[in-house]
């Protein structure tokens, strides 16, 4: 039985359709990433999981728990990391650890094997206000207060939001070691770069999966010819691109203008349907895609 199993699950606000007949499947042992912008409907997904809010149709269980019936032992069963910092910030580090561990009948001595690694890396400042601690900090103690009482699933909500790169990678390397002592772990991000560290990703946009696979299988499905264009004038370029009769889209990606195109095209051939008078420093080269460009391609036709 899969550890997170969700079938045609849908949510309205008024008439916002946050979530529209959403299906997925999280095994233990993996590290599930749920990719998209805000809005898209990750939260609302979360917090039908963890029990905090009903769903309008379809189905959910989480640790083989229906989330209506069995809500009580779902929240002994899981670990929630929200996307905001909601520790008690005049409680030092090691009072909130404390507490968190009270609350579900367990103490620190008792499940420290499980977060020792994290935990470790925050103990020098275990008496210091959690308010005190930096963006990184506050996210490894967040998360070692979500897995305080060994939780069977653990859901993170846009866990890296506003923290440094270095924080970042941190974190994933510690999710990383936790999928390997058999947690389910569904995180969900905005920042398609994390997309390729996960085992499976599912795409969202508007309340709808766009598609769900590994990253690398994600990134073979893109269905068109894609390149690089760069140039002294990349907003004039982009309007010119859009209006050719070959372009399937053109966006900007950065310094360069990403053009998929509806048939495979030589570099020389996009060249010689440009004035390139006006682009003298005109760049174009073959690209291959990634998990961004195929989500923007999919989202195109939401």
């Amino acid at each position: 039985m899969p550890a997170i199993e969700v079938n045609n699950t849908s949510r309205t606000y008024g008439k916002v359709q946050a979530l529209n007949s959403i299906s997925l499947s999280v095994e233990y042992g993996e590290l599930f990433g749920l990719i998209g912008p805000d809005g898209a409907g990750k939260s609302t997904l979360f917090r039908i999981l963890t029990t905090l809010l009903l769903a309008d149709t379809g189905t959910a269980s989480v640790a083989g728990h229906d989330v209506v019936q069995s809500y009580r032992q779902i929240r002994k069963e899981v670990g929630y990391m929200p996307g905001r910092f909601s520790l008690y910030q005049d409680l030092t580090v090691e009072e909130n650890l404390r507490f968190f561990a009270t609350i579900f009948n367990t103490t620190i001595e008792e499940n420290y094997n499980l977060i020792k690694d994290i935990y470790e890396q925050i103990e020098p400042f275990k008496k210091r206000p959690a308010g005190k601690l930096s963006g990184g900090m506050k996210q490894k103690l967040a998360l070692s207060c979500a897995l305080i009482h060994k939780p069977k699933v653990l859901f993170l909500d846009e866990p890296t939001t506003g923290v440094d790169a270095v924080s970042r990678q941190e974190f994933w390397d510690m999710l990383k070691n936790l999928k390997e002592k058999g947690i389910a772990i569904l995180v969900s991000t905005p920042y398609m770069d994390e997309a390729s560290l996960c085992d499976r990703i599912a795409l969202i946009q508007s309340g709808k999966i766009l598609q769900t696979d590994t990253p690398e299988e994600i990134v073979k499905s893109y269905p068109s010819p894609l390149y690089a264009i760069r140039s002294n004038n990349n907003y004039e370029l982009l309007k010119v691109l859009r209006d050719k009769n070959y372009t399937k889209s053109a966006l900007p990606f950065g310094e360069y203008l990403h053009l998929a195109t509806h048939t495979s095209m030589g570099v020389d051939e996009i060249i010689s349907t440009l004035n390139t008078g006006n682009y003298p420093d005109l760049e174009i080269k073959p690209i291959k895609p990634d998990i961004e460009d195929l989500f923007l391609e999919l989202s195109r036709e939401v």
